[in-house]
Parts: structure tokens; C-alpha cells; sequence
């Protein structure tokens, strides 16, 4: 199977190519024309913004039906309004998710639903991914936390401060990850976007633009929250 990962194929031609059961992630299809195409079981998972089908702008009833809207249109927010609308809403539901987990005891924090992290787990990759792109980068912040868990191509990386055996309780777990949604709101209530840099060193992934980063945390954020919420889902109806 090819693999196609951090490519530019930006203006690109696909003619008579075969796609079939292909797998497209943290793409920008901005701008596509599709024509001539045969779509039969096709799922999209993704921010729309003006989605033509056929001819028929379907955007309002796609956004309409969607339980996710708006706040899924709000991930890439420019200025402090929009920064503090947005961690507002997605620290509000992470604060329900964490009571609906601790609701199902130790199911809800430590069990794993079909081979995917637990709830804990999550917390702490949320963790991991805030010192990354936020506290690292924007802050100056020295280390990473060190029950932070990176994902599992990061995990050989050299992360200073943390603690690759780490084994903290999910009680412990939930306490550090509500800090976090503490700290997080502070950090991003106080930022100024003028007075960021216009690019900052990420560790891992080089120099990106500043405003990524906060866009990096909501990103993570929102959808780690789509995939806790559908695992709670499971365990609370077995």
C-alpha cells in the first residue's frame, strides 16, 4: 500500500486513477474539482465550508444536521475572540466528557474500546500535545509533563521530561488533565495574537506559523473529544 504523507501535491491532475478505499487524513482539498467520478460509499468526516454536489450547494444541510456545527467551523479562529470562543466551548465539553467518565468508574477511565486508547490515555495524550504546541512553543515552558503520552510514532523521540514507564493513576490522571484545561484557558485568555512571532520551533516538526499551534491544540482537542465520547457511548451500553 502507498503511503503519501507531508506532500505538497498541491494543483495536482488525477486522471483515470483508481482510488478506491483509499484513506485521505488531515488533508486540504480546498479548491478540488471533482468530475467524472464515481462516489458509492464514500464517508467524509470534515470542515465544510461551500460543498457544491451535482450542482447543489449542500453546505447549510450538511452543517445543519451536523451536531458538531459550529464549533467544528470554529477550529482555525485569527483573533483573541475567536481563540477564547472556541477553548470555551471545547473546555466546557471536555469537563462534562470527564464526569461522564468518572459516572462509569474505573470502566469509563481505564477500559480500552476496540484496540483504542482508554480514556485516561487520551487525557494524557492531550496533555503530551498541549506541552507540545502550546506551552513549548508560545510559552517558553521548559519540559513536558512526564505522564504526557505522544502518539505512537513519536513515542522513540527524545522528549525531555518524560517518562516513557510512567504509570500514574486515572485519578491522578483526570486531576493533572483538569490543570490543564486551567492553564490552557489562561495561557490563550492572556495571548495577544499581534504580538506572536510569526514562526516558532516546534519540536519533532520544525518551524510552523504561531497561530498553527493554537490551531494544533483545538484540532486535537476536538477530535480526541469525538473519539472519547464514542468509546463512553460503547461501555455505557454494555
Amino acid at each position: 500500500m502507498k503511503e503519501f504523507e507531508g506532500q505538497d501535491l498541491s494543483q495536482a491532475d488525477f486522471w483515470g486513477v483508481n482510488l478506491r478505499d483509499s484513506k485521505f487524513r488531515d488533508v486540504d482539498f480546498s479548491g478540488a474539482r471533482i468530475t467524472h467520478a464515481r462516489l458509492v460509499d464514500v464517508t467524509i468526516d470534515a470542515e465544510i465550508d461551500r460543498l457544491v454536489v451535482n450542482g447543489v450547494d449542500v453546505t447549510a444541510f450538511v452543517n445543519a444536521s451536523d451536531e458538531w456545527f459550529p464549533l467544528r467551523s470554529m477550529l482555525r479562529p485569527t483573533d483573541e475572540a475567536g481563540i477564547r470562543a472556541t477553548w470555551q466551548l471545547l473546555a466546557d465539553k471536555w469537563s462534562v466528557a470527564v464526569d461522564r467518565a468518572l459516572g462509569l468508574g474505573a470502566r469509563g477511565l481505564s477500559e480500552s474500546v476496540d484496540g483504542e486508547w482508554s480514556f485516561a490515555e487520551t487525557l494524557r495524550h492531550l496533555i503530551f500535545a498541549t506541552d507540545k504546541w502550546l506551552f513549548g512553543p508560545l510559552t517558553g515552558a521548559p519540559g513536558f509533563s512526564p505522564i504526557g503520552l505522544p502518539n505512537k510514532g513519536s513515542l522513540d523521540f527524545p522528549w525531555p521530561g518524560i517518562d516513557p514507564s510512567a504509570s500514574p493513576s486515572a485519578n491522578d490522571v483526570v486531576a493533572a488533565f483538569r490543570d490543564r484545561l486551567e492553564q490552557i484557558g489562561d495561557v490563550l485568555g492572556h495571548l495577544t495574537v499581534s504580538r506572536l512571532p510569526r514562526e516558532v520551533e516546534v519540536l519533532e516538526n520544525g518551524w510552523v506559523d504561531s497561530i498553527e499551534c493554537v490551531h494544533v491544540v483545538f484540532e486535537e482537542s476536538f477530535h480526541h473529544l469525538r473519539y472519547a465520547l464514542r468509546d463512553l457511548a460503547v461501555l455505557e451500553a454494555a
